[in-house]
């Protein structure tokens, strides 16, 4: 058996994808450490273990994402490459999604828009923003007393954002033709007394992905683009779907969820190094 392993080294978690020689993923991991090289060498070691590999069936390890600054040579002995975060996150998302040309939204613990197109071969990063995974535990923490995500996802899917937000209909009688009435006018702009912290967190989540998707669409249109992709273990959260659904709404652009968007960036990296 021949194995190319795909590992994308986080600031707080790895992820490792295993692709056959003709590109089909042979399986998945995710793993959370303290350190990079800790995490490294954790997620390699369970791979390997629970899909029955040996060092000599791994014909190459390609790294990417911001620990593999940590990593020099060839590990164990296995011919051993770095890939560009941004590369492997352009070329994982439209691997993923089916799509030719697309702006692929990277939301790790912060959010990073990548321009991604086949026909040119361009991959280039637009930007980024500091409004991501890490705003979600942070804010979290503050206001819910917990960064858990499992715990954050359950107290966001009981939560209230009518007890968070105020609404284009809060404020106008009237409204405007191109916005309605439900639409945000202000994140946090209308928290009742009685907020729970399972509407506190509706809010958070509420508001990190609004700031993405508002983000994505001026991206989309600087490369007169109607496709987004989006990627990162923030896509798991069941508040995604529908809030990036509002975008498509207003401003006509398809968000795309690809399946296993939360390993876009490893797969992207394995894949690269086929080319």
């Amino acid at each position: 058996m021949a194995v190319i392993l795909g590992i994308d080294i986080g600031g707080s978690t790895t992820k490792i994808v295993g692709l056959a020689e003709d590109q089909q993923i042979i399986g998945m991991q995710r793993v959370k450490a303290e350190g990079p090289l800790t995490s490294l060498y954790g997620a390699l070691g369970s791979f390997m273990t629970a899909h029955h590999l040996e060092l000599s069936d791994v014909q190459r390890i390609v790294l990417t994402g911001v620990g593999a600054s940590y990593v020099e040579g060839n590990i164990y002995g296995i011919p051993t490459v770095k890939v560009e975060e941004f590369t492997a996150v352009g070329t994982g998302g439209l691997a993923l999604s089916g799509q030719e040309r697309s702006v692929v939204v990277s939301m790790g613990t912060g959010t990073a828009f990548i321009w991604a197109d086949n026909a040119t071969g361009e991959r280039c990063h637009m930007g980024g923003s500091g409004v991501g995974g890490g705003t979600l535990a942070g804010l979290c923490q503050l206001l819910c007393g917990t960064m858990q995500f499992d715990l954050v996802q359950k107290l966001s899917n009981e939560g209230n954002i009518d007890k968070i937000d105020l609404n284009v209909g809060d404020i106008t009688k009237g409204g405007y033709t191109t916005l309605p009435n439900d639409i945000t006018a202000a994140n946090f702009g209308n928290v009742s007394d009685d907020a729970t912290h399972s509407d506190l967190a509706a809010g958070v989540v509420n508001m990190v992905f609004q700031s993405i998707g508002t983000a994505a669409v001026f991206a989309c249109r600087a490369k007169n683009c109607k496709t987004v992709v989006l990627t990162g273990f923030m896509t798991v959260l069941d508040q995604c779907r529908s809030c990036f659904d509002l975008f498509t709404r207003l401003h006509g652009i398809e968000f795309i969820i690809p399946e296993n968007a939360t390993y876009a960036t490893c797969i992207g990296a394995a894949l690269s190094s086929f080319s």
